[in-house]
């Protein structure tokens, strides 16, 4: 009751001064951001070097080019269309990992290579899709994603092909392997109803806790749930099996969010312990911000309530995170808890570039259609 009461208040406080997003501007941060990023990668197909050697088509590249297809639809420049091309055409349309693979982060490619068959089709496109997809489908296995960023590389990817072919068994596995990682995985389930947010894996589930004594709940891993259910909301039909669950998700998570945003506008990396690597992260903060207007455009959250808290957070992120350039600062590096990738700072390159610019595009994409 107290969370619902300060949901409310906050809400009505910020409702009086809640301004009108100014779409060309939305736009123009978008298109800034993406080419800084083409311009840095002008090969598609040139392997990414960190620690190691990477091919383009792995994870954080397959998320780069969501982003990139969602600024392709609200604003169709044949040169982006054409850069997600060469990338797919580069890798043959086919997965790191090859057909059999069961990473999600392997198959996070398939969302991209979808649109542009559902673009322009061409069996070529989906020959590695639908090999994979359907190991997938006919084999009994229904913990794969044991990790919550999985949940948002991999369930669109099932949404997509299921109304691509009209055929149900695609929702019903991507249910069943959803509610597996929900309710089965580690000792209780990685999602806690108590506090809307989830775990990141069976590592931080209770009895681990923070240092301030909260549970762990790592905010892009929240992230990338909220916007797996905001992408899959928005591809399956209306009277999709299990529909439902997802919106009562969604609902619990934003509802979880709201009372502990920042004052300036981002969330924290670790959401319940702001002492632990406390500070601005907008790889999150961008996913979230995604997840809520969507529901707002939906009619799923209440724009009175949700709306300033968007507002807030993509302030944050156009005003503090963005650059003259288009780089994106305070961007956590890749990892799966609060310690990785820091300190971060304006200027920090992470390790990777491209995941949190295309996290930045979803956000920017649902709030363009903003009415």
């Amino acid at each position: 009751m107290k969370k619902l009461l300060l949901i409310f208040a906050i809400g009505t406080f910020y409702n009086a001064t809640a301004q009108q997003f100014d779409k060309k501007l939305v736009l123009k941060q978008m298109i800034l951001a993406n080419d800084y990023f083409m311009q840095k990668w002008p090969e598609t197909g040139k392997t990414i070097v960190t620690n190691k050697e990477r091919p383009s088509n792995i994870w954080t590249r397959g998320v780069y080019y969501e982003g990139l297809m969602a600024l392709h639809e609200i604003f169709p420049k044949e040169v982006y269309y054409e850069y997600a091309m060469s990338w797919s055409e580069f890798h043959k349309w086919g997965f790191n990992g090859g057909n059999t693979t069961r990473n999600a982060d392997n198959y996070c490619a398939a969302q991209t290579y979808i649109d542009l068959y559902n673009l322009e089709p061409d069996s070529k496109k989906l020959k590695n899709t639908r090999a994979n997809l359907n190991m997938l489908l006919n084999t009994p296995q229904l913990d794969d994603w044991s990790w919550i960023d999985a949940i948002q590389m991999g369930m669109p990817v099932f949404a997509k092909m299921g109304v691509l072919e009209k055929d149900n068994r695609y929702f019903e596995k991507m249910y069943q392997i959803y509610m597996y990682s929900r309710n089965q995985h580690g000792d209780h389930g990685l999602f806690n109803p108590k506090d809307g947010l989830w775990w990141r894996d069976a590592d931080f589930d209770p009895p681990y806790k923070e240092p301030n004594g909260e549970d762990c709940y790592w905010s892009r891993g929240n992230g990338w749930v909220i916007a797996a259910l905001a992408k899959v909301l928005a591809i399956i039909p209306e009277n999709a099996p299990h529909r439902e669950q997802y919106v009562k998700d969604l609902k619990a998570m934003a509802a979880a969010l709201v009372p502990i945003q920042r004052p300036d506008g981002f969330w924290n990396v670790s959401l319940h312990d702001p002492t632990n690597f406390g500070g601005k992260e907008a790889s999150g903060t961008a996913l979230f911000v995604y997840g809520m207007a969507y529901g707002v455009n939906k009619g799923i959250l209440k724009k009175e309530v949700y709306l300033p808290v968007i507002e807030k957070a993509w302030n944050a992120l156009t005003k503090e995170s963005l650059h003259e350039n288009g780089f994106l600062g305070f961007l956590q590096s890749t990892g799966k808890e609060p310690k990785d990738g820091q300190p971060l700072s304006y200027d920090k390159i992470p390790d990777f570039e491209d995941y949190g610019l295309g996290c930045f595009l979803l956000a920017g994409s649902e709030i363009y259609k903003m009415k």
